[in-house]
């Protein structure tokens, strides 16, 4: 998805365009701005069916949006770890004092991860707060 502002049409220096999304069932999460410095937003994970929200809002009130939208992402990305990690657990072997496990275990796991969340769009909702 890519908003952008048409030419011509501008915002004060210290305004924004603050941009929500609310997929079905989900209440609405910030995911970009736009102001006169950066005219457009991306997002590669906007759903199929979605409401966009565009606010106008003071520049200096978004950096504590920035900060959520972080702290989402972090945790996004721990989720992730964690299956990654509990999928490895599963194929272990011990060796000594060592863990071992398959060569193409990741490989096998991303597939896995690939197929879960084109069969069933709602399992990463599960990784998200």
């Amino acid at each position: 998805m890519c908003i952008f502002l048409l030419n011509g049409l501008s915002l004060p220096p210290d305004k924004a365009l603050a941009i929500y999304i609310q997929s079905p069932g989900s209440p609405f999460v910030f995911c970009g701005a736009i102001t006169i410095f950066r005219p457009f937003t991306l997002s590669d994970s906007a759903p199929l069916s979605a409401k966009i929200c565009v606010s106008v809002e003071d520049l200096s009130s978004l950096s504590s949006l920035d900060f959520t939208s972080k702290k989402m992402i972090e945790h996004l990305a721990h989720k992730v770890g964690e299956n990654h990690f509990n999928f490895m657990q599963s194929f272990c072997g011990v060796d000594g004092s060592r863990l071992v496990v398959p060569m193409n275990i990741l490989d096998r796991w991303f597939k896995k991860f690939q197929e879960k969340a084109k069969k069933d769009p709602s399992y990463l909702k599960g990784f998200v707060l």
